[in-house]
């Protein structure tokens, strides 16, 4: 998936695509051409475009010392198998490495051991779900080495990921939807974000993705980022009125203060985190959104069937965990209902 291209798109900003598949994006004034970092709507790309704007385009700085772990993960950044990776993905990937090269870049690639690995997961221990993300990311990198000759042994094998207890994400109350409506109002970009994720339970991945391309004739088309299933929604009058009253983008409908799409489902994640925080609601985030739509319209009366066409679910199983909460509900309350109506006039 490429990344939407910002409108109005900055002057003299040009995105290309290698012969690899893998966009890059340039500087470009006449003659003058300054290659920009890859990772659009990051600081430091930004950085790179502001100082090659003034003419004072920033140094390239000299790459890595060979041998080392900093080499080793540009090198597998430039791999096919990394270039091949979701989108989503490599930002994740990225942003791990990047700490890994910031903490250990000057490390001897080929002295790293199982003992090094498991004591930077040590390390990473009160965050056990971005400890267990770090071994992946590494465990990708060495295998690619090992693939590679660049070693004979991947120091992740054989080391297991920290047992973490898994708590899902808060699901809103109807009471929390209702006061983030109330404290950003119809044509808000921030209210905007909340129809999209709520009507049509998009996850973050695709809802900052939507643009106008993705609608017609009253549906929402899009191929989900996650599973790669593609979902049909129907674009329901209320959100409709949402979108039409909002300042929007046209590859995307959701953009930043800059006027431009979101970077990344990451970004756009904090943003809407921020849009939360200022509504009161600091347990809330865009998947929680998506469980609470899911049970709203299993309360509603919606089939494990409906769920997994709206939500994009492969397995019946992920949509009863909803519909089955909602159907003890009822049955609890016709089971109340005879019992009720069992009693004598007397008893009652």
């Amino acid at each position: 998936m490429m990344e939407a291209m910002p409108r109005p798109r900055p002057p003299f900003l040009r995105r290309e695509t290698t012969r690899h598949g893998r966009t890059v994006w340039y500087f470009r004034q006449g003659d003058k051409r300054v290659r920009l970092p890859d990772q659009f709507g990051t600081d430091e790309f930004w950085q790179a475009y502001n100082a090659a704007l003034a003419g004072k385009p920033q140094r390239k700085r000299a790459g890595p010392e060979s041998g080392t772990l900093a080499w080793l993960i540009a090198r597998y950044r430039e791999s096919a198998h990394y270039i091949g990776l979701k989108p989503s993905t490599r930002y994740v990937r990225d942003n791990i490495m990047h700490g890994v090269v910031k903490e250990s870049g000057h490390v001897q690639f080929v002295k790293i051991t199982r003992k090094h690995i498991r004591e930077a997961l040590e390390r990473r221990s009160a965050t056990p779900h971005g400890a267990n993300n770090f071994l992946i990311a590494m465990n990708a990198v060495f295998r690619w080495a090992l693939d590679h000759e660049h070693v004979t042994v991947n120091p992740c094998e054989g080391v297991r990921p920290l047992a973490a207890k898994i708590e899902g994400h808060h699901a809103w109350t109807e009471d929390e939807v209702e006061k983030y409506r109330q404290h950003h109002p119809v044509g808000t970009t921030a209210r905007l974000a909340l129809d999209l994720l709520l009507f049509t339970g998009l996850r973050r991945s695709d809802v900052f993705r939507v643009g106008r391309q993705h609608i017609k004739d009253g549906v929402l088309s899009i191929r989900m980022e996650k599973t790669g299933k593609p979902v049909h929604i129907p674009i329901f009058p209320e959100l409709q009125r949402s979108i039409e009253a909002t300042t929007t983008g046209d590859l995307a409908l959701l953009i930043s203060e800059r006027g431009t799409p979101f970077a990344s489902a990451s970004s756009f994640g904090g943003w809407f985190r921020r849009a939360c925080d200022e509504a009161g609601l600091q347990n809330c985030s865009a998947h929680g959104l998506r469980k609470a739509g899911a049970t709203m319209a299993a309360n509603a009366g919606a089939t494990a069937h409906e769920l997994m066409a709206m939500y994009g679910w492969a397995r019946l199983s992920m949509a009863e965990i909803y519909t089955r909460e909602a159907d003890r509900k009822r049955l609890a309350r016709g089971a109340a209902e005879r019992i009720a109506n069992r009693m004598t006039p007397h008893q009652k």
